[in-house]
Order: structure tokens, then sequence, then C-alpha cells
């Protein structure tokens, strides 16, 4: 069910962009909030910070493990 997987995408959790022709596809990032079934989204990188929105379907929570270790 669409709404089962609207629920899936909550703050704090980590996405990735799964919307081939966006420009931020395969891009991970940290939802901030969602409202109205988009979710906004904040990328880091190096020297910037960028909150851009989306629709929940463009997006798929990603199972993230603390840095240095590797998920087998």
């Amino acid at each position: 069910m669409a709404s089962d997987f609207v629920m899936t995408i909550l703050p704090g959790m980590t996405v990735k962009v799964n919307n081939p022709n966006d420009t931020y596809y395969q891009f991970q990032g940290i939802v901030q909030r969602v409202t109205d079934g988009k979710a906004a989204v904040l990328f880091e990188g190096g020297n910037w910070d960028k909150l851009v929105t989306f629709e929940i379907g463009e997006l798929e929570p990603v199972e993230s493990t603390p840095k240095g270790k590797v998920k087998n």
C-alpha cells in the first residue's frame, strides 16, 4: 500500500533520491520534516549544505551504519 510507504519516511531518517530525472538522483540526505506528502531533505557535503523538498515517492530509506563500520 502506498500509505504504508509514506509512513516509513520520518524526520531524522537517512534517505536516497530514487528519481533518475532529478538532479539529486542517488544523493543521500537526512529528512528534516514531512508535510503533505513531501519531505524536506538536508544534503551536506564538504563546504555546502542544501535543503531540498521532494515528493515522498521520490525517496527511499537507507540503512546507515556508524562510520568506520562495514556492514556484512
